[in-house]
Order: structure tokens, then C-alpha cells, then sequence
């Protein structure tokens, strides 16, 4: 028998369950990102604020507040690339069952170590989810636990739809919610608490190096990417799962698929325009909202910012690509006639344009540069690549300084 998709009420009563475990955390509105994108508003549900730093912890809550005793006797099993693991380990904690998360190789330090935080045994193994989760499987069946999904699960959607119930909310108004898709869960059951109260579109989100829901909508079928390539390791799914698949099909209007380097836009701008931290999978469906992508002109736009855990280094590297994709940093090679002298004459150059010397370092001897000079690497933020066009004839035009590349 084919189980029913998942209902409102599912998805209320897990609310019910979730009350006081989980935070409601807030609905911030962005004129910035709403004029960019033409909305009339654009309205940030900020999971990246929720407990453990995801929404996974709703859907992880809810399955397991309805293992019987013995069942948490017997203890939990997960695979993650880090979220997932987060939200299992700290809601079996909370239930006092052991727990045991397999994580693909390609997880953050920082993932594997707050999972660890929370209480878990952590098990790193293979190289994209599949593999995790096959080894977690073995390991749920050796130890007589009980697997749980990250979204092939009729709790886990409904924990994950209190999303979009709470997003309801607070915009009641909303036209379109826009939404990152892994493996479905969290797209499928924002769909159907948004459907069951909204005339709202909804759209799912991937990343060009992860994107299997487009093909499988396409070929009406499940469909399983052979590899992943893509720096938001939090949806890097190969696959979904029959069961979110039927969801999606019946409940999501579209699902379109961004670049890596427009996550990393997005995520600078998060940073600068409301101050947010966010991973890269937690930045998707902000990407999807200010690239070329989606006609929301005058609408009421909702979108989850789903996530907030990254390694603080590698939130860094991917601000600065950010910034490089919007035209505000660039690197640049000058050649100085004295060394060190006029590596103040570039920083002061520089910043009399109006602009920021990020980095500056000296570059070693190569073919092509004068040996009696010097070669500088110039990395420079500014407003934008007119404003660094400028900044770039101001070094030229310095005196003692020529611009090399």
C-alpha cells in the first residue's frame, strides 16, 4: 500500500510535539533584497538562528518524541553531511538514547564536532551521502536501532513543515516562497503546510553541481546524479527518495538551479545587509531569488535561510568570492620600482580612491618583470567594478607604480 503523503495536520501536530523544544525563530523583512529582485517585500525565515543552527532539528524531534521505549533502548542511527547529524544528536540526547551518525568525508570539521557535541558517536565514511548512508543502514541493522532519514520519512517532513507553518504565519500574504532542495524534506513539507493554506507558488532550489529534482521532474522519475560537484556539501544529495518525490511533483511548482559562485554573492550579502552567518546551502534559495531566475515583480516573497554552520575560515573564503562575483574584489599584480617604499605608495593610492586594501603580499621573480623591481599582489575592495576600474588607473597612474596584469 503506498503511504499518503504527508497533511496539515501531520504537520500541526508536530508543532504540538515541537512546542518548547524548538525555537520559533524570527521572520526578518529586507527592503535591500526586495528591491533587487523587484518584490514588493522579501521576508528571511531564519532557521539559521534555530537550535543546532539548522531546521533539522524540527524534523529529527519529531520522529523520535514517537519511538516507543524500547525503540530508544535500542538506540538511533543517521547519516548527514552535518545538520541532520546535529538535530538526531541532540534530540536523542534530549530522549536519552544513544545515537550513532555516519557523515560523509567531505563534512566540515566543525559539523563533525558540534554532532559530537551534542552526544553522538560520529562514524566518517564515503565520499558523497549514498555511501554515508548505505554504512549507516548496515550499522542500524547490526545494532537493532532505528535508522532515521534525513528526508525520506513521513515524521521527518512533517517536523520540517512546521516551517512553513510558522512562515504562514507571519506572511499570510505571501505569493511565492522560494526554498533549497537536498533530498526534499525540507521543500516538501514547507509545499504542503503553504499549499493547504496559500493560493502561494512554491519553488525548490538547487545547485548546478548537485541539481537531480530538475531531471527527475523532467523525466518523471527518480533520477540519481552519478557525481556531486558543489560547494553547499548541506544539500549535496545525489538523489531523492520516491516518497519526497511524489511530494514535490504534486506540491512544488518549479525547481531551478543556481551557480556555486551566486550562493556566494548571496551569502556576502547576507553578511552585510542583515548581518547573518549563513553555510552555503543556507544562502541557495536567496541566490535563486536575486539571480535571473524567478519573476516575483511586486509579489510577497518568503524564503527559509535554512542554515548557519560553516567553518568561520571557510565562511570567510566564500564571502571574498562573493564579494569577486559582485564586481567588489578583485586581485590585481602591480610592478614597484622600490621595495618596500612603495607598497605604501599602493595602499595609500588605494584607499585616497576610496577603496580597501584586503591583502598585499610580494610576489617572487618571473620571466617578463625587471629583476632590479618588484612584483606586488594587490587584492582591493570597493563598491563595484566601475569603482575598481578607477582603482586600478589610479595605481597605474601612480608614480613609481605600473599595473601588471
Amino acid at each position: 500500500m503506498t503511504e499518503p503523503l504527508v497533511t496539515l495536520a501531520d504537520i500541526e501536530a508536530a508543532a504540538g510535539r515541537l512546542d518548547g523544544v524548538v525555537k520559533r525563530t524570527p521572520v526578518d523583512s529586507s527592503r535591500t533584497f526586495a528591491e533587487r529582485c523587484g518584490a514588493d517585500s522579501v521576508h528571511l525565515k531564519l532557521e539559521s538562528l534555530q537550535r543546532t543552527g539548522s531546521f533539522k532539528i524540527r524534523g529529527a524531534s519529531n520522529r523520535i518524541a514517537q519511538l516507543s521505549e524500547e525503540e530508544l533502548d535500542n538506540g538511533i542511527v543517521a547519516a548527514s553531511g552535518g545538520n541532520h547529524a546535529q538535530g538526531v544528536a541532540s534530540a536523542a540526547t534530549a530522549h536519552g538514547a544513544d545515537a550513532t551518525i555516519v557523515m560523509p568525508e567531505v563534512t566540515p570539521m566543525a559539523k563533525i564536532e558540534a554532532t559530537r557535541g551534542y552526544g553522538a558517536e560520529v562514524v566518517v565514511h564515503g565520499e558523497v551521502y549514498q555511501q554515508s548512508y548505505g554504512r549507516a543502514m548496515d550499522i542500524a541493522e547490526e545494532k537493532g536501532a532505528t535508522f532515521v532519514h534525513p528526508f525520506n520519512d513521513r515524521a521527518v517532513i512533517a517536523g520540517q513543515g512546521t516551517v512553513g507553518l510558522e512562515m504562514v504565519e507571519a506572511v499570510p500574504d505571501v505569493d511565492t516562497v522560494v526554498v533549497a532542495i537536498g533530498g526534499g524534506g525540507l521543500v516538501s513539507g514547507i509545499a504542503t503546510a503553504v499549499k493547504a493554506q496559500t493560493d502561494a507558488r512554491v519553488v525548490g532550489v538547487q545547485t548546478e553541481g548537485c541539481a537531480h529534482m530538475s531531471e527527475s521532474l523532467e523525466r518523471d522519475e527518480v533520477y540519481e546524479r552519478h557525481s556531486i560537484d558543489t560547494i553547499t556539501e548541506g544539500i549535496a544529495a545525489s538523489k531523492t527518495e520516491e516518497y519526497t518525490f511524489r511530494h514535490v511533483s504534486e506540491r512544488v511548482d518549479d525547481v531551478v538551479n543556481v551557480t556555486d559562485a551566486e550562493v556566494t554573492a548571496a551569502m556576502a550579502l547576507l553578511a552585510e545587509r542583515s548581518k547573518l552567518v549563513t553555510e552555503s546551502a543556507g544562502a541557495v534559495a536567496l541566490a535563486a531569488l536575486l539571480g535571473d531566475y524567478l519573476d516575483v515583480t511586486d509579489e510577497t516573497v518568503a524564503v527559509p535561510v535554512c542554515g548557519a554552520n560553516i567553518d568561520l575560515t571557510q565562511f570567510t573564503d566564500y564571502v571574498k568570492a562573493g564579494l569577486a562575483e559582485l564586481g567588489r574584489y578583485r586581485s590585481v599584480r602591480v610592478v614597484v620600482d622600490d621595495w618596500p617604499k612603495s607598497a605604501g605608495t599602493v595602499a595609500e593610492t588605494v584607499e585616497n580612491a576610496g577603496a580597501t586594501v584586503d591583502e598585499l603580499s610580494r610576489l617572487p621573480p618571473r620571466s617578463g618583470v625587471d629583476p632590479g623591481k618588484t612584483e606586488l599582489a594587490v587584492t582591493v575592495e570597493g563598491s563595484g567594478s566601475d569603482h575598481l576600474d578607477r582603482v586600478v588607473g589610479a595605481l597605474d597612474d601612480a608614480p613609481g607604480v605600473v599595473v601588471s596584469d
